[in-house]
């Protein structure tokens, strides 16, 4: 590398990957060393290795552009996102993405466990592994660091629910219209934000249904309405300036009733309850009552089978009554065709057998004998 003058201007001369370069300066021979030291450091720094410099960006700037950009136009539950993110940006807020590494998830998985359950610190890592996909895609960072961190284990067998006694005394520290809201939940099993989206043109009343067309699972529903959810919503007044049935003054549909239904639970004195333990009263409820598996999950409009599996055992009764049912089909094949009573004692099967086994019991580690092969 080297700069020279030929005729009134002065050049500067260097090599790329092995390919020389030349550049006109001018007639400065100052100007000609600056530029040649410029050169140098852009070669270190890669600009002309075809690598182009990575854009310094901070956690908290690209998570409110994934917010704007992604979730908000995308995702009915960007609410939930920008929570996620509210307290992503508190643990993450002055790194950069080039800075996140997997240890600073971990790091944020750990601390996050002091404070919140493990399906909490699933969701805000899904959220956080969402954002790198994009910044990603976007050709932000070359990769993921949440991809190579592992979720948390889960029980999810967890299934709250109200007895009778305990709807009835919620219903009655509810006022309007968070009764209606908590009536329709308990009679449907609807989710809180079907609930609270729910439109006017969605109900039928002719067929008493109420039609569903965006839910979590992505795919329509039909919800029948029972005589209490249908005589509930129509005492609901109609808002002019909005569709929904369930809205403010504006017209614009309820965007939580966390704090009302708060104060009913506490006044009701039930703990350890949350809104959505509503849809599990209505489908452990139905259980209970005697509806099968398959009926519930079609109400509730769960995506797979296994999700409705968790209300099997509050139905103690249904593999009894599988067995009981196939029993009564197949009794000619196991009733014998012998007297009840042995003839010549008197005794009853029953007596016999019990007989039998005390004068010749099986030993205790008996094992069958193998049959001869014929």
């Amino acid at each position: 590398m080297g700069i020279y003058k030929k005729g009134k201007n002065w050049y500067i001369d260097y090599y790329v990957n092995g390919k020389r370069k030349r550049e006109l300066v001018g007639p400065s021979k100052s100007l000609a060393e600056h530029a040649l030291r410029k050169r140098k450091i852009e070669i270190a720094e890669g600009k002309f290795l075809d690598v182009k410099k990575q854009e310094k960006i901070r956690f908290s700037d690209f998570a409110r552009t994934y917010l704007e950009t992604h979730a908000k136009p995308n995702k009915r539950s960007w609410k939930r996102d920008a929570d996620i993110i509210e307290t992503l940006n508190r643990f993450f807020n002055q790194k950069t993405l080039q800075e996140i590494t997997p240890f600073d998830v971990e790091n944020y998985k750990r601390e996050r466990l002091f404070q919140v359950k493990p399906a909490t610190v699933n969701r805000d890592l899904a959220c956080l592994k969402t954002i790198f996909s994009k910044a990603v895609e976007w050709g932000k960072v070359k990769e993921n660091p949440v991809k190579r961190v592992k979720l948390l284990r889960v029980n999810n067998i967890r299934v709250r629910y109200l007895e009778t006694e305990e709807m009835a005394n919620l219903l009655k520290n509810c006022s309007e219209p968070l009764y209606t809201i908590v009536t329709v939940a308990l009679n449907t099993g609807m989710r809180k934000s079907e609930i609270l989206n729910l439109k006017w043109s969605e109900l039928d009343c002719n067929h008493r249904l109420i039609y569903l067309m965006e839910t979590k699972s992505g795919n329509s529903r039909e919800v029948p309405m029972n005589n209490i959810v249908f005589s509930a919503l129509l005492k609901v007044r109609k808002n002019p300036k909005g569709p929904y049935i369930f809205c403010d003054k504006y017209g614009q549909p309820f965007q939580d009733v966390k704090t009302s239904f708060h104060t009913a639970l506490k006044k009701t004195e039930i703990e350890n309850f949350t809104f959505h333990d509503l849809r599990h009263t209505f489908a452990s409820q139905l259980v209970m009552m005697g509806a099968d598996l398959k009926t519930v999950q079609e109400l509730l409009g769960h995506k797979t089978f296994q999700m409705t599996l968790r209300y099997a055992h509050l139905s103690p009764s249904h593999k009894k009554a599988a067995v009981d049912r196939f029993a009564s089909r197949m009794d000619t094949i196991w009733t014998p065709e012998v007297e009840t009573e042995n003839s010549e004692n008197g005794e009853s099967l029953d007596t016999v057998g019990s007989r039998l086994r005390d004068l010749n019991p099986r030993p205790e580690h008996y094992k069958c004998p193998a049959l001869p092969l014929s």
